[in-house]
């Protein structure tokens, strides 16, 4: 590969194209979220060498993220990410479908229907192209925070005054870290679209100082899972991509198009509740006390969601004292909202007049094992303990 060259026209801003390199074909994706209008992106073989790369994984599929940034053109300077998916040739059709199924919900999402694609390219490898926002992702700033903690930890002495204001700057943090990721669920659901893989890593931040929490902007990724509940769709049939959670669906009872919306996005509320979860203890303990997995066991499987019990259980353990703190605020504000979120097989409310998150005549019909009687994520963004009114 001697050059690697891109020019955009205006015209088909909104659409995808196609380069060849050597024998090797590559969509390119020109997606709104990333380049836009009319850019010249020029790299040696050199330079696609040395952008900053990331492999990671997203169920079986292996793809690489390259952050570089414009090199001409009106944007110059602006920051970007390229997510290189295996297209068919190369990564078998699931790869493919994710490709083609991020770029449309995005697509969707932006109400740009140019981009849609109604079939994918015959294509070797994928190019979405993002700004980028961030470098960082929640789980990052988890795992900082808590190897800092082993640190202050380690001292003999960690001076008040100074524990008092970080501990209260990460709270604000991580509050603010989740609303903005409870707004883009909220968003993502009002549009029809679920997520589908909600975890740490799937929230990019665009910093980790606490110092500057009132700057932070939290935004969802990783939208290959995502599914599209319109009406219309769950009537046609499930696609090969959302197989796993229509048999969930039918195994919880939920077989109308209604119902297995509903149980979709409460499906989504429950990943959403152990997020919540991680980043209540993850960035408040030392490294290696707790991790995702860990926790995880310990909630679902340990004490069942018996929030109370989880309580006792870490209030008898001096390292887990800080998240017990945050979760304590507001009389229990913390664990008042884990327990909306985080109960095993969660669903959304069919019903939206169930209101704002709290008040004890609602409490008990969120404790409901019928899915059909669980708040919205709008409510949950009204708890008292998301609205920061607690610290």
């Amino acid at each position: 590969m001697s050059k690697l060259a891109w020019s955009i026209p205006r015209e088909i801003e909104g659409t995808f194209g196609f380069c060849n390199v050597g024998s090797v074909k590559f969509a390119f994706v020109y997606n709104d979220l990333g380049l836009q209008l009319g850019l010249d992106i020029e790299n040696s073989a050199g330079d696609v060498g040395r952008l900053r790369v990331q492999d990671v994984g997203e169920g079986n599929v292996k793809i690489r993220l390259y952050e570089g940034r414009i090199a001409q053109g009106p944007l110059r300077g602006t920051p970007v990410i390229f997510k290189v998916y295996p297209g068919q040739q190369v990564g078998g059709v699931e790869a493919d479908m994710m490709a083609a199924n991020e770029l449309n919900v995005h697509a969707f999402l932006q109400s740009s229907s140019k981009t849609c694609l109604s079939e994918s390219p015959n294509t070797s490898w994928w190019w979405l192209a993002f700004r980028n926002d961030g470098k960082y992702s929640a789980a990052d700033y988890a795992k900082v925070k808590s190897e800092k903690m082993s640190k202050l930890g380690g001292k003999n002495s960690w001076n008040p005054f100074e524990k008092e204001l970080t501990i209260k700057r990460r709270r604000f943090f991580v509050i603010k870290l989740l609303h903005g990721a409870l707004c883009g669920l909220a968003y993502m659901h009002d549009h029809d679209r679920l997520h589908q893989s909600l975890g740490p890593a799937s929230v990019v931040l665009n910093t980790v100082d606490e110092k500057d929490a009132a700057y932070l902007v939290p935004r969802l990724r990783d939208l290959a899972f995502s599914v599209d509940i319109r009406y219309s769709q769950l009537e046609e049939g499930s696609g090969a991509l959302s197989e796993g959670l229509w048999r969930r669906a039918s195994a919880a009872g939920a077989f109308s198009p209604m119902e297995k919306r509903a149980f979709g996005i409460a499906d989504d509320i429950y990943e959403a509740g152990l997020l919540f979860a991680y980043l209540a203890f993850i960035p408040f303990c030392e490294a290696g006390i707790m991790d995702s997995l860990s926790l995880q066991r310990l909630l679902e499987s340990t004490f069942r969601l018996d929030l109370e019990a989880t309580r006792e259980y870490c209030l008898a353990d001096d390292r887990l004292l800080e998240a017990v703190n945050f979760l304590d605020l507001g009389d229990g504000a913390g664990w008042e909202l884990l327990q909306v979120l985080a109960l095993v097989q969660s669903t959304i409310g069919l019903n939206r007049a169930v209101g704002p998150v709290g008040a004890k005549g609602e409490r008990k019909a969120m404790l409901n094992p019928d899915f059909r009687k669980r708040p919205i994520a709008e409510a949950v963004l009204n708890h008292r303990f998301m609205t920061g009114s607690v610290l």
